[in-house]
């Protein structure tokens, strides 16, 4: 599990194939058309990686080794929480098709993107979170990833026309 039932095994680019994974997992939590349970599943989601994670450092005996994938799968529906939380608070949320619907056709590849550039990078405080012990180190580095994701999705949201549901 910890290791992206298989994605983490790639030779290359291992956290890419997780977080395509997590893309999968975000339209899971979509699915029921529901804000609370998105944001439900999406922190348990984060709770359960951290201690899935930690168990497989111990097992691998390896800190955030790179095969380990759950953290970008888990963090990934966060990319989402602010556009999702917008539309649900506006228009409305109806799941997946509604989403993608109320946004432009951009937005998926510019989210997954966007997290794959702050994962890597490592922005303050990124890079100096994942040194927390076990899971936590593995798992809140690429949390905080995504909340660096939601910074320009927030400003974006306001600013531009239609991308949240909106007409103007």
């Amino acid at each position: 599990m910890a290791q992206g039932f298989g994605s983490g095994w790639l030779p290359k680019g291992p956290g890419t194939a997780g977080t395509l994974v997590g893309l999968l997992w975000t339209w899971l939590l979509m699915l029921p058309g529901s804000v609370a349970v998105f944001w439900s599943g999406a922190c348990l989601g984060v709770l359960a990686a951290v201690w899935v994670c930690g168990r497989a450092e111990q097992i691998l005996g390896a800190h955030d080794p790179g095969s380990v994938v759950l953290d970008e799968i888990v963090a990934m529906p966060l990319c989402f929480g602010t556009l999702l939380t917008v539309q649900a608070l506006g228009p409305g949320f109806t799941g997946p098709a509604g989403f993608l619907a109320g946004h432009p056709a951009w937005l998926v590849p510019a989210l997954f993107a966007g997290f794959r550039l702050f994962d890597i990078w490592k922005p303050w405080p990124v890079r100096q979170i994942q040194f927390l012990p076990g899971g936590w180190g593995v798992v809140a580095d690429d949390v905080l990833a995504a909340v660096w994701v939601n910074v320009p999705c927030f400003v974006v949201a306001g600013w531009v026309p239609g991308c949240c549901g909106s007409n103007g």
